[in-house]
């Protein structure tokens, strides 16, 4: 009978023990990511919420904040023009600069989906740019390249091509900037790559004996099968173009005649060089705004032109 007894007893002590093992495991998992949570928390969350209240106030990062309402709001949809500049400039800069830099990424990666020796060499060498990113050296190294008597005008002097004001005309300075993002190609080119190799083989098998060309099976096939990839990178790109920033600042600071006044240009003015931050917390607000709604739009409109394995789309 007391050997019944105990059975259960010691089961249940050592049920407790691996619960007791189990909860110090979640404990130190907790220790590991509390730095992140913690500069999630301070970085992050925080001055989110921060800025959302100094939108509402009179701020100068001196003073303490003096509470104004809507007027922040008020004065920039009214009485701002460089609001709507910068916001055009912007819209402008995000519809160029960010489909061509994906049709770019793209064409690239199904030139390095082939199985060529030393092929990994070219893609590593491809993905660079990115790796380097729109820095300030990147943006310097890009005035340099575009000026009046730079790199790109004396190669297109060798063909007895003129030489182009790439950063000193209005009609040309955005696009310029435009070319800096699309150089950065590489992120984007990395994830069409991962989804081209996982596409089966037989499809293309099929569509070669069905007749179909290779630009036919590259329309009806390849691009389909993406376009969940096309979708990530869309709404990566775009959010990353709206708050573009450095080349925009280091090569032209927002000239000539503010072509190349981009929005994130536009608040880093009204924040830093007239101490307005709590206007300028209010344009951060309306970007963020701007943004999600794009984005919304996009994940809309997706069910009409993103196909997935699974039928849906």
């Amino acid at each position: 009978m007391s050997v019944s007894n105990s059975v259960p007893a010691k089961a249940q002590k050592h049920v407790g023990q691996k619960i007791r093992v189990k909860k110090n495991y979640q404990y130190i998992g907790l220790l590991y990511i509390a730095p992140w949570i913690i500069g999630l928390l301070v970085f992050q969350f925080y001055p989110f919420l921060s800025s959302l209240y100094y939108s509402f106030t009179d701020y100068n990062m001196v003073s303490t904040p003096k509470f104004i309402g809507l007027d922040n709001y008020k004065k920039i949809f009214t009485a701002d023009p460089d609001f709507y500049q910068s916001l055009k400039v912007t819209g402008i800069y995000v519809l160029l600069a960010v489909p061509v830099k994906l049709a770019f990424a793209l064409f690239i990666a199904v030139l390095l989906s082939a199985k060529l020796k030393g092929i990994n060499l070219f893609r590593t060498v491809y993905y660079l740019p990115s790796i380097l990113g729109g820095s300030v050296a990147i943006s310097v190294l890009w005035r340099f390249l575009f000026m009046k008597e730079g790199v790109i005008n004396h190669m297109l002097g060798y063909l007895h091509i003129g030489p182009v004001d790439w950063l000193g005309s209005p009609d040309v300075a955005l696009y310029t900037l435009g070319l800096l993002t699309v150089w950065q190609f590489g992120s984007s080119m990395v994830l069409f790559l991962a989804g081209l190799q996982q596409i089966p083989n037989d499809l293309y098998e099929a569509g070669s004996i069905d007749g179909a060309s290779k630009v036919r099976m590259f329309f009806k096939i390849t691009v389909p099968l993406l376009t969940p990839i096309v979708l990530f990178n869309l709404v990566m790109q775009m959010v990353n173009a709206f708050q573009e920033f450095t080349g925009a600042f280091v090569i032209t600071n927002g000239g000539p005649m503010k072509s190349t006044f981009l929005y994130a240009l536009k608040l880093y003015e009204e924040a830093f060089s007239f101490f307005k931050m709590g206007y300028a917390s209010a344009l951060s607000w309306i970007l963020f705004i701007i943004i999600m709604v794009v984005t919304a739009v996009i994940f809309k409109t997706s069910n009409s032109w993103v196909y997935y394995e699974d039928g849906r789309g």
